[in-house]
């Protein structure tokens, strides 16, 4: 089964090619708190970009997984990996959540019809200007 579905679909973790690529010439950097593992190769193109980075994610294939230290050195913003370069997150910043759109525990903002409360009163009906 695990087969079949590296085989067909590409939102379940890795592919068969991304395996391979990642046995040929990934050696992996490190893991976040989700489990996802974060790999490097050396460029082919010498002058662009140094080096390829890439993400193979645990489970469901979902950006909004990746925490912000990883982020920024998966977008080469930083060189060195949160584990390796004492990344430590800001004190005002909350920790981090995937993205939860279309789950049960997605915002439901008051008056939703979905968020179990009361609708909010209507306000006055429309009164259309009359010139004097």
């Amino acid at each position: 089964m695990l087969f079949l579905k590296q085989l067909f679909t590409w939102w379940n973790g890795q592919t068969l090619n991304t395996r391979f690529f990642t046995w040929l010439k990934g050696e992996l950097v490190g893991t976040d708190q989700f489990g996802n593992r974060y790999y490097r190769a050396k460029s082919a193109l010498p002058r662009s970009i140094p080096e390829r980075r890439w993400v193979v994610y645990n489970g469901y294939s979902e950006a909004s997984t990746i925490p912000p230290g990883w982020h920024g050195w998966m977008h080469h913003r930083v060189a060195e990996p949160p584990g390796r370069d004492g990344y430590e997150a800001r004190e005002w910043e909350k920790p981090h959540t995937p993205n939860r759109t279309g789950t049960p525990d997605a915002y439901r903002p008051p008056g939703s019809i979905l968020s179990g409360s009361t609708p909010a009163p209507r306000a006055a009906d429309y009164s259309a200007w009359k010139p004097e």
